[in-house]
This record gives C-alpha cells, structure tokens and sequence, in this order.
C-alpha cells in the first residue's frame, strides 16, 4: 500500500506542475502521508524533475531530507 501512495504522488505532483502554488500544496500534502525513506526517495525524484523547471526549486524546501 505504501509504494502505492509514493507512485500516486509522483502522478499528482507531475500533472498538478503547471501551477507553482499547487505543486507546492500538493506537495505538503505527501510529506505528512509518505514514510521517511519514501521522502528521500521523492526529494531525489523531485530534484530530477524540477531541473528544466526553475519556478519549482522552491518548493523543494518543504522536504526535509
């Protein structure tokens, strides 16, 4: 169940990144629900994914590896 909810996260993170104040949102959303090791594993999925997006580099500062 718990890798279910890390793959859903990713899916939610990846279609709600047009908007920065969502992607943001959504993302505390999935620090409160995933297990620890599952947060370093999305703050390093996180970090690839905002490389062309510079607006969502901030946003990296709510997962606190």
């Amino acid at each position: 169940m718990a890798r279910a909810m890390f793959e859903y996260t990713k899916t939610v993170l990846e279609k709600v990144s047009f908007n920065k104040e969502l992607f943001k949102k959504e993302l505390e959303k999935a620090v409160n629900r995933l297990l620890p090791y599952e947060l370093k594993e999305l703050y390093y999925w996180l970090t690839e994914f905002t490389v062309n997006k510079p607006e969502l580099h901030v946003c990296l500062a709510v997962v606190k590896v």
